[in-house]
């Protein structure tokens, strides 16, 4: 077995990660996820490895979270992120794909809907409104999304975003 590598620099108090994320859609929800001590959600997906396409990336980590095999579909993001987590300032190369998950997978308009254990973090996935209102009270950066879950962009758009310790709009 190849020993797998995540795409992470660390640079003293700064950071650089590959992640892969994917959204994923039913009934007019959007599928999020966070690990249980955090207070902010994300998209499901997770850091790439080296030699791993991002679509092979976003696929393993479906299979590792969520025991389901995604079906990738176009490309919507590709984000140079800026954020402050955790006392480091991190710089993010983000990528966001539309994604399919299998119809058997469990469906509930608020509950949570899957719980998985990840390395240290317990994660909790639910499916919330595909509404910019909805993104804006969860709380789930990058923050622009919210502004563009009602009409997603129709060929792959690049987004330089800095959060950092800016006020929520």
């Amino acid at each position: 077995m190849t020993k797998r590598t995540l795409i992470t620099i660390k640079d003293g108090k700064r950071r650089f990660n590959h992640r892969i994320a994917g959204l994923a859609f039913r009934d007019g929800h959007v599928l999020v996820h966070r690990a249980t001590h955090e207070t902010f959600w994300t998209f499901p997906g997770g850091r790439a490895e080296i030699g791993e396409t991002s679509t092979e990336t976003l696929v393993r980590e479906m299979q590792e979270e969520l025991g389901v095999t995604a079906v990738v579909h176009e490309l919507l993001w590709i984000v140079e992120n800026f954020f402050d987590y955790e006392q480091k300032a991190w710089h993010e190369l983000g990528l966001y794909y539309r994604m399919e998950i299998p119809e058997h997978f469990p469906f509930h308009a608020s509950d949570i809907i899957h719980r998985n254990e990840d390395g240290k973090n317990s994660l909790e996935f639910k499916w919330v409104p595909a509404t910019r209102d909805a993104l804006i009270a969860l709380d789930i950066p990058p923050y622009f999304i919210a502004d563009e879950i009602e009409n997603l962009p129709r060929s792959p758009k690049h987004i330089v975003w800095h959060d950092g310790n800016l006020d929520r709009p």
